[in-house]
C-alpha cells in the first residue's frame, strides 16, 4: 500500500490501493480466499473470538482488500461488500430504518430501489416518501421527527436530473436523519459524497469498477459516525459476496480511472453532437451547458461518465422501438459501465412527481468504449428509423 495516498494521481492510488504485497509474500494482488469456517488455535481464542478472521461472512482478505481500497477512494471509516448493487441499496435501508420510521426518497431514484422501497419497506412498517429531485435546501419541509433516511441519487437515474446534495445532507442532519448516495453515475473518482456531508455511499460495483459485464457487485461505505450500525447490519443479514466476484472487481478497478475518462470523453462527444442531430429534441447530459442543472454539476462533480438520455423529437413507443431496432453496434440491453455500448427506452410510469413533461420519447445510451464515429453512424440509423416510423 502506498503511504500518503491522496497525495498521488488517480490512476496512481487505482493501481496500487486496497493491499500491500508484503502482506502476501510479494504477490502483486490478494488471494482469492474461499472461506466459511476459519480454525482457531485455542479454546480460549475461540471463545473470545480473539482473531482477526472469524468466519466467512465477517470477511476475508479478499474483501478487506477491496474494502479498503473503495475506503481509500471514498474517504470512508468502513465499506461493506455485498453481492450486487440493489443489495447495497437494501441493506443501508434495512440497517438504519425502524418499523414507524420516515424515508425520504429522490422520486427519480432507480427503479428497483423505488420496489423495494414500495414492497419491503412498507411491509415492514416503515413510511416512505417521495420528493422532487430539485428539492435543494426545501427539504426540511418534508422532515419529521420521526423522519430515519434521506435517500439520494445524483445525477437521477435515466432522466440525469442534478441534487443539491450539500443543501440536502444539511437540511438532513439538522432534522437527524441519515443521508444516503447512490453515487454509481459519478464514482468516487468524480464525486465523493462523503465530502458534501452524506453519511452513506453506496456503489454498484457492477458498472465501473467491475467494468466488464460479467460480475455482479455492490460497496457500501459509511463515515466514522454510521458506520458501526451498517457493519452491524451487514452481519446480521449474512449478505456477503463470493471472493471470485470481489477479486474481479478489485482487479477491474486497477483499470477504472482509464476507462472511465474514455467512457466521459466518448459520451459527452456524442452527447453535443447528438444536439444539433434532426429529430432530437433534448439531450440529458448534466456536463452539457444546455443542462438545467449544468451549474450544479460543475460546482460538486469533477468528471462526467458515459451514460446520459435523449430525447427524440415527438412520437411515441412505435418511433422509439424503431429507433432501437435500427441499432447494430449498441446493444438492447440492462446495466452499464462494461464496455459495451447499450441502450434502453425509458420508462416514466412510477414516478409520481418528477414526470417530465418530455417532448417524446426518452432513450437512455450507455457509451461504451467503441470508436466515437462507428457510435455516431449506429445513432444515425436509429434516428433515421425513428424519423420513417413517423
Amino acid at each position: 500500500m502506498v503511504k500518503n495516498s491522496m497525495e498521488l494521481g488517480v490512476n496512481t492510488r487505482l493501481a496500487h490501493c486496497g493491499n500491500d504485497p508484503r502482506d502476501f509474500h510479494g504477490f502483486v494482488n490478494p488471494p482469492v480466499v474461499h472461506a466459511s469456517t476459519v480454525l482457531f488455535p485455542d479454546s480460549a481464542t475461540l471463545v473470545n473470538r480473539a482473531q482477526k478472521y472469524t468466519y466467512g461472512t465477517r470477511g476475508t482478505p479478499t474483501t478487506d482488500a477491496l474494502a479498503t481500497a473503495i475506503d481509500q477512494l471514498e474517504g470512508s471509516a468502513g465499506t461493506i461488500v455485498v453481492p450486487s448493487g440493489l443489495a447495497a441499496v437494501t441493506v443501508p435501508l434495512l440497517a438504519f430504518s425502524d418499523a414507524g420510521s420516515h424515508v425520504l426518497i429522490v422520486d427519480s431514484v432507480y427503479h428497483p430501489t423505488r420496489h423495494f422501497a414500495d414492497t419491503m419497506l412498507k411491509r415492514l412498517g416503515v413510511e416512505v416518501e417521495y420528493y422532487d429531485p430539485r428539492i435543494g435546501a426545501c427539504i426540511s419541509a418534508l422532515m419529521r421527527p420521526n423522519t430515519r433516511v434521506v435517500f439520494t441519487e445524483s445525477p437521477a437515474s435515466n432522466t440525469f436530473e442534478m441534487q443539491d446534495i450539500p443543501a440536502i445532507a444539511k437540511a438532513a442532519k439538522q432534522a437527524g436523519a441519515v443521508v444516503m448516495m447512490d453515487n454509481t453515475w459519478a464514482t468516487p473518482l468524480y464525486f465523493r459524497p462523503l465530502d458534501h456531508g452524506v453519511d452513506i455511499s453506496i456503489h454498484a460495483a457492477t458498472k465501473y469498477p467491475a467494468g466488464h459485464s460479467d460480475v455482479l457487485l455492490g460497496t457500501v461505505s459509511a463515515n466514522e459516525e454510521h458506520w458501526p450500525r451498517l457493519h452491524d447490519g451487514l452481519i446480521t443479514l449474512g449478505c456477503c459476496a463470493a471472493p471470485d466476484d470481489v477479486y474481479q472487481v478489485l482487479r477491474g478497478l486497477r483499470t477504472m480511472g482509464v476507462r472511465l475518462e474514455h467512457h466521459r470523453k466518448s459520451a459527452l462527444d456524442i452527447a453535443q453532437w447528438l444536439e444539433g442531430r434532426p429529430g432530437v429534441a433534448r439531450v440529458l447530459h448534466p456536463a452539457l451547458p444546455s443542462h438545467p442543472d449544468h451549474a450544479l454539476w460543475k460546482r460538486d462533480f469533477s468528471g462526467s461518465s458515459g451514460i446520459f438520455s435523449v430525447v427524440l423529437a415527438g412520437g411515441g413507443q412505435k418511433q422509439a422501438h424503431a429507433f432501437l431496432d435500427a441499432l447494430q453496434i449498441f446493444g438492447l440491453g440492462f446495466s452499464w459501465g462494461g464496455y459495451e455500448s447499450l441502450a434502453v427506452p425509458v420508462s416514466l410510469g412510477d414516478r409520481t412527481i418528477a414526470k417530465g413533461p418530455y417532448e417524446g420519447p426518452v432513450i437512455r445510451l450507455q457509451i461504451g468504449l467503441e470508436d466515437v464515429e462507428d457510435l455516431k453512424a449506429d445513432i444515425q440509423r436509429g434516428l433515421e428509423a425513428a424519423a420513417s416510423a413517423a
